[in-house]
């Protein structure tokens, strides 16, 4: 559940459920807070399960458990998976050093899991594993005036520079922490993190003072991440290894053994996986056929005619069945239905179909990201 449930309320929000948790979906307008991200600052509730890892061999016990080499050093980060014997990934992870602790945040509802199925594996180690979601507050800020928004209300010292590093300082009288991130929206990016008895002050800071920011919700978060190309866990990651994905950033291949490394390992050796993530985009339409008319009164754009395919749906070229869709919307940016795929790696075709009810939808190849942001997303796929 929300930290904060009735300062969304009072903003007229509809809430959702992501991950077993309860979210912000949006506050009526998704596309208008869309564009107002794009154009300046947005502010979101990240939902996120946290788990805390202390003792003395915290560092070496979870850095032989995930992909990614564990930072050593307070104040640092990495992104980070952890896959099953096949290589495929079960978690992502953003792991943050914090002194005495590590802190994990997780997707919403795997914080439970992890916790309890590392907790049976610590023998002989100085390791104390518990889950901490309901202890934080977590806010993300989102936009080409991140950077000037954050700085309007940190005291105490000044903005992160660099990707998955963090300070510590104040907004108001409540002490935060400020994180550089992966800037899955595609522009800059920054959550904030805060005790949950603080997380209410601290919303009001980053919603009312300084540079405004416009709330929005995971409606929102859907469409900015897909036009930034940003594969996500619950649509693009879970059950498929990295190397499908691109996403070499997550994967030290020098550190030592961790489950599936030798299936990740084998496939970058081969220097090429079996698939590849890429962009699709649709032709619109009115639901008459005809191409698509302007826009209602209110500014927003009905989507029942549009022809948007479902998460699953095949990609063909030609006759033969080379992919599938992982997750598709209606860009607010370039007002069409946009998607990305996973389709066989040597795939040449720049035009393909994808069959919607029946109906085969021509469907056209496009670089990501889809749109351009002040920031590019870490998960943008790299393939060599």
């Amino acid at each position: 559940m929300s930290v904060i449930e009735s300062r969304h309320e009072d903003h007229g929000a509809t809430f959702g459920d992501r991950g077993d948790r309860a979210v912000v979906e949006h506050y009526g307008r998704p596309e208008r807070a869309h564009k107002a991200v794009r154009n300046a600052v947005g502010l979101i509730e990240s939902a996120y399960g946290v788990v805390v890892v202390e003792g003395a061999d915290r560092l070496e016990y979870v850095d032989n458990v995930v992909t990614n080499r564990v930072p050593s050093a307070d104040g640092e980060g990495c992104y980070a998976l952890v896959l099953d014997p096949q290589g495929g990934i079960e978690v992502e992870l953003y792991v943050y050093n914090a002194g005495e602790r590590l802190l994990l945040f997780t997707p919403p509802d795997r914080a439970d899991e992890l916790a309890s199925e590392w907790s049976e594996k610590v023998f002989i180690q100085d390791v104390e594993i518990r889950v901490a979601t309901d202890e934080f507050g977590t806010f993300g800020v989102h936009g080409p005036k991140a950077t000037e928004k954050v700085a309007s209300v940190l005291n105490q010292t000044s903005t992160p520079d660099e990707r998955y590093s963090f300070v510590r300082g104040s907004m108001g009288d409540e002490g935060v922490t400020v994180i550089r991130t992966d800037a899955l929206t595609g522009e800059e990016s920054y959550e904030v993190i805060c005790g949950a008895d603080d997380a209410a002050a601290v919303y009001d800071t980053l919603l009312n003072q300084g540079l405004n920011a416009a709330p929005f919700g995971y409606r929102t978060w859907d469409t900015l991440s897909l036009e930034a190309g940003s594969p996500l866990f619950e649509t693009e990651l879970e059950g498929r290894i990295p190397n499908v994905l691109g996403l070499d950033h997550a994967v030290d291949y020098e550190k030592g053994c961790f489950v599936g490394q030798e299936v990740v390992s084998r496939v970058e050796n081969r220097g090429r996986p079996s698939k590849r993530l890429v962009g699709l985009s649709f032709e619109t339409r009115a639901a008459n056929g005809d191409e698509r008319g302007e826009a209602g009164s209110d500014g927003e754009h009905d989507e029942d005619d549009r022809p948007v395919p479902a998460s699953g749906a095949a990609v063909f070229d030609g006759d033969d069945a080379v992919g599938e869709i992982t997750r598709t919307d209606v860009s607010p940016m370039l007002e069409h239905p946009i998607a990305l795929a996973t389709v066989e790696y040597d795939l040449e075709a720049a035009t393909l179909t994808v069959r919607v009810d029946g109906e085969e939808v021509p469907a056209t190849r496009e670089p990501l990201p889809f749109v351009e942001g002040s920031d590019q997303s870490a998960r943008l796929p790299v393939y060599e």
